[in-house]
């Protein structure tokens, strides 16, 4: 079952943010995480949900980034630099993003675009990133103890090659960011950006977990039989996409932007509202074309 307001989900976790960016509050017996940093916009209502859910912003000890596009870090500069305390966590392949100056410029311009007009309820917020913010590195493998729970990471690149995911196996809980497939009406859209093969494997890894609850960064988190099954639901979709995809460039004589604007146009018929601003939709179908095609020529190549 699908859920998109904010909430409490269960006595230790709470969902907060809007319907289409969102973000995770898990507290411990020892610490709290943020985890995921959703669109910039979205803090006034986060900080609004934290006062009528009881939780205090200083109470946070980690803040969880799961990869390092735009729209899911939009709030941590406001939280790294409000409570200095906070251990802001993300991949090595992330922190090297967060190191690039044109990565950050992407960053800060498309949380403004996103805005558009609620860009007049974040003044007076510091959200602009800048190479000040310290960020720690977490791995494969690692845990992060927040007292009688645990969050396990897993790389997952292939949405992204800096992707992880996390899964808190007491009440089985994955928070897998875009590496699952965005649960947009009654779909799980695979946003497969920078290697679908990668976003391929990074799904058989995390369809060994059982879950319970899965707890996407856009439209809400999923419960029950859903959730158990959303990994394999992807796996699904991914084909299909890539399927749809491989047509679009047959259709268009190989070409990346007519292919880009034809899927993009296809990808709104099906999805109607769809939160990404086109321009920032097509962009990152053309990374995904360029990949098919790359693939598509190496097996030319060795036929």
């Amino acid at each position: 079952m699908r859920f998109r307001k904010p909430a409490r989900i269960v006595d230790n976790l709470w969902y907060l943010g809007v319907e289409e960016s969102g973000v995770y509050v898990l507290r411990g017996n020892s610490g709290t995480a943020l985890i995921s940093g959703g669109m910039s916009y979205i803090l006034p209502d986060v900080l609004s949900q934290m006062r009528q859910f009881e939780i205090n912003p200083a109470e946070i000890t980690t803040l969880l980034i799961l990869h390092s596009h735009f729209d899911h870090v939009g709030i941590v500069p406001y939280f790294a630099a409000k409570y200095p305390a906070i251990k802001v966590l993300a991949s090595e392949a992330a922190i090297g993003t967060f190191q690039k100056p044109k990565a950050i410029e992407f960053i800060n311009s498309y949380n403004i675009l996103m805005a558009g007009n609620r860009i007049e309820t974040l003044k007076g917020f510091d959200l602009e990133w800048r190479s000040d913010i310290t960020v720690h590195p977490v791995r494969e493998g690692d845990l992060i103890d927040l007292g009688g729970l645990e969050l396990g990471i897993f790389e997952t690149p292939g949405h992204s090659n800096c992707a992880i995911s996390a899964y808190e196996p007491n009440h089985k809980i994955l928070f897998p960011s875009d590496a699952v497939g965005i649960p947009y009406g009654d779909r799980f859209f695979p946003a497969m950006n920078t290697n679908i093969d990668q976003f391929l494997s990074s799904l058989e890894k995390l369809k060994q977990l059982e879950v319970q609850l899965l707890c996407a960064d856009h439209y809400g988190y999923i419960t029950g039989e859903e959730a158990a099954t959303a990994v394999q639901g992807t796996i699904r979709e991914a084909l299909g996409m890539r399927a749809l995809l491989t047509e679009a460039l047959v259709r268009n004589g190989n070409d990346i932007d007519a292919a880009a604007r034809w899927s993009v146009a296809s990808t709104y018929d099906q999805m109607p509202g769809y939160f990404l601003a086109r321009e920032i939709l097509e962009g990152v179908l053309k990374q995904t074309l360029k990949y098919i095609k790359k693939v598509a020529g190496s097996e030319e190549r060795k036929a």
